[in-house]
C-alpha cells in the first residue's frame, strides 16, 4: 500500500469518524431537547395539577362559608331578633327601675345581632361579589372599629379598576387572613391598609403596629401558607415583613388581566 493510498484510507476513516461524531452530537442534542421538553411539560402538568387542588381547596373553603354565613344570618340572627323582642315585651311589664336594665340587655342583644350580621356579609361569597374589593374591606375595618379590637382605615389612591370578582375575592380572604392575624395574635393597636390602582397592577398594603414575629419561626404557619398559594394562583406577587415588637407589614402586587 503506497503513501497516496494511505492518505485516502486515512481520509475515508477520518471522514466516517467526524460523521460519527456529528451524528451522536445530532442525537445527543436531540434527546437532551425531548429529556428537556419532557422535565418541562412534567412540572407544567405538576404546577396546573398543584394550581387545580388549590382552585379546589379554595372552592370548597368559599363553599363552607357561605353555608356558616346563611347559617348566623338565618338562624342564629333569628334567634336573637326574637330573643330581643321578648325582652322589649317584657319591658314593658317592669318597673322603670328593672327596667332600664332590661334595656342594657336589650342593648347587648341588639349590638350582638348587628356584629353577627356584618359578621355574615364579609363571610359570604355572593355579598362579596356583589359589594366589590373595597367595600368589602370597608366593611370588615368597621366591624373592628365598632368592636374596639383597634382602630383601623384605609386609603385608596389612583383610578379605581374593574377586577375579575373571583379574584377579588382572593384578595380579600388573604385580606381577611392577615386582619384575623392582627387581632388575635398581634396586640396591635393600629391596622392600616392601602390600595393604590396603578397604571398595571393594584399595590395593596397592610400593616399593623403589633407585636410582630420571628419569620424564621412562622415561616411554616397554615395562615401564611394559605395566603401564598391564594396570591400563586392569581399571580399576585405576596411579600409578607415582620420582627419582634415591630408590627407586621403584607404587600401584595397584583396584576391586571
Amino acid at each position: 500500500m503506497n503513501d497516496q493510498e494511505i492518505q485516502m484510507l486515512v481520509a475515508a476513516t477520518s471522514t466516517v469518524l467526524l460523521i460519527l461524531l456529528i451524528t451522536v452530537i445530532i442525537l445527543f442534542v436531540f434527546f437532551q431537547k425531548r429529556k428537556l421538553k419532557f422535565i418541562l411539560e412534567k412540572k407544567e402538568a405538576e404546577k396546573r395539577y398543584m394550581e387545580e387542588i388549590a382552585k379546589s381547596q379554595i372552592e370548597i373553603q368559599e363553599q363552607a362559608l357561605q353555608n356558616m354565613s346563611w347559617e348566623l344570618h338565618d338562624n342564629i340572627g333569628q334567634l336573637l331578633s326574637v330573643a330581643r323582642m321578648h325582652i322589649n315585651i317584657l319591658g314593658t311589664q317592669l318597673t322603670e327601675e328593672n327596667k332600664e336594665k332590661l334595656d342594657d340587655i336589650s342593648e347587648i342583644v341588639g349590638k350582638s345581632l348587628q356584629e353577627i350580621r356584618l359578621l355574615s356579609k364579609t363571610m359570604n361569597t355572593e355579598i362579596i361579589q356583589n359589594m366589590g374589593l373595597i367595600k368589602s374591606i370597608e366593611v370588615e375595618l368597621d366591624r373592628f372599629n365598632k368592636l374596639n379590637f383597634l382602630v383601623a382605615t384605609l386609603q385608596v389612591s389612583g383610578e379605581e379598576r374593574s377586577l375579575d370578582i373571583k379574584e377579588e375575592i382572593i384578595l380579600f380572604r388573604i385580606l381577611q387572613e392577615f386582619f384575623s392575624n392582627a387581632i388575635k395574635h398581634s396586640k396591635a393597636k393600629n391596622l392600616e391598609v392601602t390600595l393604590n390602582f396603578e397604571t398595571d397592577k393594584l399595590a395593596i398594603l397592610a400593616q399593623d403596629d403589633g407585636v410582630g414575629f420571628d419569620e424564621g419561626e412562622i415561616e411554616k404557619g397554615s395562615g401564611l401558607i394559605n395566603m401564598k398559594s391564594r396570591a400563586a394562583i392569581i399571580n399576585a406577587e405576596f411579600v409578607m415583613k415582620s420582627a419582634k415588637n415591630k408590627g407586621v407589614s403584607l404587600t401584595l402586587a397584583y396584576p391586571y388581566k
